[in-house]
């Protein structure tokens, strides 16, 4: 990979992400930088990556700033009174979110979990230390319903709009002793997923399979990126060792009875 300097790939990869997240969040690449929160009507921009049936109620995200919520007009009476005089970022904290579930709550809605999400920040190609196998698009059927694999790709079941594209497993003889996976969220927005089986942990086998397939998807010209839990705190390691560092926080509002 190319020795870039790190302003210049932070700058790229920024660049592309505001790009991305104005077409999900119906909104300009500026507003995602302004001063103050921004409210947009809710929208199924063609480009968009969806991980909820239908046109959003709500989704709102900061890359630090201010917010932006895009969300079903609805709620933009209750949403200009939310934000007014309140720093982007602190609508993400348990209060702000604790009283926008129960405006939710109203219309049948919940307030699903943040969502920490990393872009790339370094390029860096790690010491062979495992034997690996890709698998590629259909290739990765079979894997589909193995209930060691959750979060490397779709469970139980492909998913449509987010179709997986790219495998890397790190094999023992026969034995799968990890696995990383990719989803194409967006076009060329693909989203690295992790599992190591418990009898391979703390060895380095996600880093590594996580590298691997980092550099896979920016050498075929894609954006890799990847998102975990506020409290996973051994999932933000692995993205921080293998050169991702936080870029956005999000969440959505999800139905009542399709809670997930």
């Amino acid at each position: 990979m190319s020795k870039e300097p790190v302003s210049k790939i932070i700058n790229e990869y920024f660049e592309k992400l505001r790009r991305q997240l104005s077409v999900d969040y119906n909104c300009t690449p500026d507003d995602l930088i302004a001063e103050e929160n921004i409210i947009t009507v809710s929208k199924l921009n063609e480009g968009r990556r969806s991980y909820s049936p239908g046109k959003p109620f709500l989704q709102m995200v900061t890359l630090g700033r201010n917010t932006v919520i895009m969300a079903d007009e609805c709620l933009h009476g209750f949403l200009r009174g939310f934000v007014r005089d309140t720093e982007g970022h602190r609508l993400f904290e348990f209060d702000s979110l604790t009283r926008l579930n129960e405006e939710l709550k109203k219309y049948g809605y919940k307030i699903n979990p943040t969502h920490h999400m990393f872009l790339p920040w370094r390029n860096a190609a790690p010491e062979e230390r495992f034997r690996v196998k890709w698998l590629y698009d259909s290739e990765i059927d079979r894997f589909y319903g193995d209930e060691r694999f959750p979060n490397a790709i779709a469970f139980p079941v492909p998913c449509p709009v987010r179709p997986d594209r790219i495998v890397c497993m790190a094999v023992d003889g026969d034995n799968i002793m990890g696995m990383a996976g990719c989803s194409e969220d967006a076009p060329h927005w693909q989203q690295i997923g992790i599992d190591v089986l418990p009898e391979y942990r703390s060895k380095g086998i996600g880093s590594y399979l996580v590298s691997l397939l980092k550099n896979k998807i920016i050498g075929n010209g894609d954006v890799p990126f990847y998102g975990t839990a506020a409290a996973n705190i051994p999932s933000q390691n692995i993205a921080v060792s293998c050169g991702f560092r936080p870029a956005w926080t999000e969440t959505e509002a999800v139905k009542i009875e399709d809670e997930i």
